[in-house]
């Protein structure tokens, strides 16, 4: 009967488990399987293709390959400003509305969650515009205060993609980081302020402690993202081609190998080198900021 029993639970985790072996690993797998090849002319190209197994020829390439490097050094660096920056609005709100009613926290986080709501391609779509000095209210805006700013230009370009991006994640963190907050005891606000606790000395000492988790939980969402960026540099390049690049971020480049200079096996690789890294850097950055309970 217990067996029996085992065998029925288990059946309940069967679509999952197709989906997932589907969806993730045999994708995976056919990446893996297409980054071993590569396709070779003969002929000064005019004969025909042909498909060869060059092993880790394509690996060797990617990481020697200073265009996919550098986007990552570039996005990395971005993400040591952006990320925090974020993180930080989205604590500060969610503090906020732990402070406030109920009713009205309920009311804040449906505002602030629409953003979220929106598409990311939308979003950048709406931004593009914003920041458009033909169309958008903010070029003149400047002026009216004095600030004679381009969004569009190589200085104003990652500052412009960050503000979109802020505006974008905020609420799905603050929800994720106000949760926690709510599963924080309220008998420990009530013991610290008869002990004559302000409120700034709860939040930095019992609530911010409390909510370390769903902080790493959003930073580590983020990083993963971040590495991951394409649509609002890809909007931006329509804009801005002398600014942005077909190679400013690392999937800008595997979509311009795969689709436009149609290398697909040297994408592949890229792409599996890109999800390496990924992998390492979320396990270190785990690791780095996780540590058990005392």
């Amino acid at each position: 009967m217990i067996r029996s029993q085992r065998w029925k639970g288990a059946a309940f985790t069967v679509p999952f488990q197709l989906g997932f072996v589907f969806l993730y690993l045999l994708p995976i797998g056919y990446a893996v399987y297409q980054s071993l090849f590569l396709e070779k002319s003969s002929g000064l190209g005019l004969g025909g293709a042909t498909t060869e197994f060059v092993g880790l020829d394509n690996y060797g390439k990617g990481l020697t390959d200073s265009a996919f490097m550098t986007s990552i050094l570039r996005v990395v660096l971005f993400a040591c400003v952006q990320i925090p920056f974020m993180l930080l609005i989205s604590l500060l709100l969610a503090l906020f509305l732990d402070a406030v009613t109920a009713k009205a926290a309920g009311r804040f986080r449906i505002l602030l969650l629409v953003p979220y709501m929106i598409p990311g391609v939308v979003a950048a779509i709406v931004w593009v515009n914003l920041y458009s000095p033909e169309v958008g209210p903010l070029t003149p805006l400047g002026e009216l205060f004095g600030f004679d700013w381009n969004f569009f230009a190589p200085s104003m370009v990652w500052p412009a993609i960050g503000n979109l991006l802020t505006w974008h994640g905020i609420g799905y963190n603050m929800v994720i980081i106000y949760a926690a907050l709510q599963g924080v005891p309220r008998e420990l606000f009530e013991a610290a302020r008869l002990d004559g606790a302000s409120e700034l000395r709860i939040a930095l000492s019992i609530k911010i402690p409390f909510v370390r988790g769903a902080l790493v939980l959003t930073a580590l969402l983020s990083i993963i993202q971040m590495l991951q960026i394409f649509n609002e540099p890809a909007l931006f390049r329509n804009v801005t081609p002398e600014t942005v690049s077909d190679s400013f971020t690392p999937i800008m480049i595997i979509y311009n190998q795969a689709f436009n200079a149609a290398n697909y096996h040297y994408a592949a690789a890229l792409s599996v080198l890109l999800a390496l890294i990924l992998g390492v850097a979320s396990f270190l950055f785990y690791r780095l900021t996780s540590r058990e309970a005392d």
